[in-house]
Protein backbone atom coordinates (compact mmCIF):
# COMPACT_ATOMS: atom_id res chain seq x y z
CA UNK A 1 0.00 0.00 0.00
CA UNK A 2 1.46 3.37 -1.02
CA UNK A 3 1.70 6.39 1.25
CA UNK A 4 -1.30 8.05 -0.41
CA UNK A 5 -3.45 4.92 -0.28
CA UNK A 6 -3.00 4.77 3.48
CA UNK A 7 -4.94 8.00 3.89
CA UNK A 8 -7.32 8.06 0.93
CA UNK A 9 -9.67 5.25 0.14
CA UNK A 10 -11.35 5.71 -3.21
CA UNK A 11 -14.03 3.15 -2.53
CA UNK A 12 -17.16 2.90 -4.62
CA UNK A 13 -18.86 5.94 -3.17
CA UNK A 14 -21.43 7.07 -5.75
CA UNK A 15 -20.70 10.77 -5.21
CA UNK A 16 -16.96 10.27 -5.78
CA UNK A 17 -17.56 8.19 -8.89
CA UNK A 18 -20.02 10.77 -10.23
CA UNK A 19 -17.51 13.57 -9.57
CA UNK A 20 -14.81 11.65 -11.43
CA UNK A 21 -17.10 11.03 -14.44
CA UNK A 22 -18.13 14.69 -14.63
CA UNK A 23 -14.56 15.95 -14.33
CA UNK A 24 -13.23 13.49 -16.91
CA UNK A 25 -15.78 14.85 -19.36
CA UNK A 26 -14.65 18.38 -18.55
CA UNK A 27 -11.05 17.24 -19.08
CA UNK A 28 -11.93 15.91 -22.53
CA UNK A 29 -13.38 19.31 -23.46
CA UNK A 30 -10.36 21.12 -22.00
CA UNK A 31 -8.00 19.01 -24.16
CA UNK A 32 -9.67 20.47 -27.25
CA UNK A 33 -9.10 24.10 -26.26
CA UNK A 34 -6.44 26.32 -27.81
CA UNK A 35 -5.03 26.86 -24.30
CA UNK A 36 -4.25 23.16 -23.81
CA UNK A 37 -2.98 22.69 -27.36
CA UNK A 38 -0.58 25.59 -26.92
CA UNK A 39 0.57 24.22 -23.56
CA UNK A 40 1.41 20.74 -24.84
CA UNK A 41 2.91 22.05 -28.09
CA UNK A 42 6.09 22.75 -26.10
CA UNK A 43 6.35 19.00 -25.42
CA UNK A 44 7.72 19.52 -21.90
CA UNK A 45 6.62 17.54 -18.83
CA UNK A 46 5.57 19.80 -15.96
CA UNK A 47 7.23 17.55 -13.38
CA UNK A 48 10.54 16.29 -14.80
CA UNK A 49 10.98 19.14 -17.33
CA UNK A 50 12.03 16.64 -20.01
CA UNK A 51 11.07 17.37 -23.60
CA UNK A 52 9.15 14.23 -24.58
CA UNK A 53 7.13 15.74 -27.41
CA UNK A 54 3.49 16.77 -27.45
CA UNK A 55 2.30 13.32 -28.53
CA UNK A 56 3.76 11.75 -25.39
CA UNK A 57 2.21 14.11 -22.85
CA UNK A 58 -0.86 13.30 -20.78
CA UNK A 59 -3.16 15.57 -18.84
CA UNK A 60 -2.37 15.24 -15.15
CA UNK A 61 -4.55 16.64 -12.39
CA UNK A 62 -2.33 18.22 -9.73
CA UNK A 63 -5.02 17.46 -7.16
CA UNK A 64 -6.31 14.09 -8.40
CA UNK A 65 -9.97 13.76 -9.35
CA UNK A 66 -10.38 10.98 -6.79
CA UNK A 67 -9.34 13.46 -4.11
CA UNK A 68 -11.76 16.17 -5.19
CA UNK A 69 -9.65 17.81 -7.88
CA UNK A 70 -11.26 19.45 -10.87
CA UNK A 71 -10.52 19.67 -14.57
CA UNK A 72 -9.62 23.36 -14.60
CA UNK A 73 -6.71 25.31 -16.01
CA UNK A 74 -5.36 25.78 -12.50
CA UNK A 75 -5.35 22.06 -11.74
CA UNK A 76 -4.17 20.36 -14.94
CA UNK A 77 -0.64 20.18 -16.29
CA UNK A 78 1.05 18.27 -19.10
CA UNK A 79 2.98 15.28 -17.79
CA UNK A 80 4.96 12.47 -19.36
CA UNK A 81 3.52 9.02 -18.78
CA UNK A 82 6.31 8.09 -16.37
CA UNK A 83 5.69 11.08 -14.10
CA UNK A 84 1.92 10.68 -14.30
CA UNK A 85 2.16 7.02 -13.30
CA UNK A 86 4.67 7.75 -10.54
CA UNK A 87 2.50 10.50 -9.04
CA UNK A 88 -0.65 8.36 -8.84
CA UNK A 89 -2.98 9.88 -6.22
CA UNK A 90 -0.35 12.09 -4.67
CA UNK A 91 0.04 15.83 -4.73
CA UNK A 92 3.32 17.63 -5.41
CA UNK A 93 3.64 18.47 -1.71
CA UNK A 94 3.29 14.80 -0.76
CA UNK A 95 5.92 13.87 -3.34
CA UNK A 96 8.35 16.36 -1.83
CA UNK A 97 7.60 15.11 1.69
CA UNK A 98 8.14 11.51 0.59
CA UNK A 99 11.50 12.51 -0.94
CA UNK A 100 12.55 14.21 2.29
CA UNK A 101 11.48 11.20 4.36
CA UNK A 102 13.42 8.92 2.02
CA UNK A 103 16.59 10.95 2.49
CA UNK A 104 16.24 10.92 6.28
CA UNK A 105 15.56 7.19 6.55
Amino acid sequence: MTHQEQFYSLGDDDAVQRHIRVERERGKKLRKTPWWKTLIQKGVCHFCRQNVGADHLTMDHVVPLARGGKSTRGNVVPACQACNCHKKLGTPVETILDQIRGKEG
